[in-house]
């Protein structure tokens, strides 16, 4: 469990931004690879999307439900899972392998599962399997991104937890810092959290102080000039996050 977690303030403001702008942040100051690692290569669906982006530290569990044996095995399971769930602090967003994918046999989450997971302090799931009852998950206030949605739960019950899962191609582990909404998500490397905030601000500021005002200042002018306020815009964008990361930026 990361021992260094960001401020409740800080994952507020962290909130406000989609997911996109805090990519943008992300890749100017971490050492992973930023065009390959932690974040979904596969498509996901908001099912939420009105919900707006979710933040949160990663609690982890892996399903199969179109395996009947897992129920016999460990009778305790749903117990044991919500008690690794109650005692890790909020907020906290589930990341759910479903070990059936890409076939579906049924769903972990519903109505009543998110009302569960709501009081235990999580806003919200990403699993790499179907949810059902949207509607009613909306109304309990648990945002999800889904591969697809079902009519049963067939065997839903956790399989192992508090473990690294795999959904949409991302490698997750416990306690990562997760930021998500209808692009997908970002599964933040603990080394990285400290600096996000700043990043992410920085880089958007930079955005509407350089490209974005040359772009929209554009009426009046000769294709010429666009083109020229563009490129000095670009360069003053890129002078920019050289001086503050030592970067090139997007540009």
């Amino acid at each position: 469990m990361n021992a260094s977690r960001l401020s409740h303030a800080d994952l507020l403001m962290l909130k406000r931004w989609n997911t996109p702008t805090v990519y943008n942040g992300w890749e100017q100051i971490t050492g992973r690879n930023a065009a390959a690692e932690c974040f979904n290569s596969e498509e996901t669906r908001d099912f939420m999307p009105q919900m707006g982006p979710m933040v949160g530290y990663a609690v982890t569990v892996v399903i199969e439900p179109g395996n009947p044996e897992h129920p016999r095995r460990n009778p305790n399971a749903w117990k044991e899972y919500r008690q690794y769930v109650a005692g890790v602090p909020g907020p906290k967003i589930v990341v759910v392998q479903d070990l059936d994918q890409p076939q579906v046999a049924g769903a972990f989450w519903g109505e009543v599962n998110s009302n569960v997971h709501r009081a235990l302090g999580c806003v919200g799931t990403i699993i790499d399997g179907a949810i059902r009852d949207v509607d009613e998950m909306t109304n309990a206030g648990f945002k999800a991104l889904a591969r697809r949605l079902c009519v049963g739960h067939a065997f839903s019950v956790p399989v192992r937890w508090n473990c690294e899962v795999e959904v949409f191609g991302c490698k997750v582990r416990p306690g990562q810092l997760i930021h998500a909404d209808k692009h997908g998500f970002l599964a933040v490397p603990e080394e990285d959290e400290a600096r996000l905030l700043e990043a992410a601000l920085f880089m958007d500021a930079n955005e509407c102080q350089t490209i974005i005002p040359a772009a929209r200042n554009a009426a009046g002018q000769s294709l010429e000039e666009i083109l020229a306020g563009i490129s000095r815009a670009e360069a003053a964008f890129g002078a920019r996050v050289r001086e503050k990361f030592g970067r090139k930026g997007e540009f």
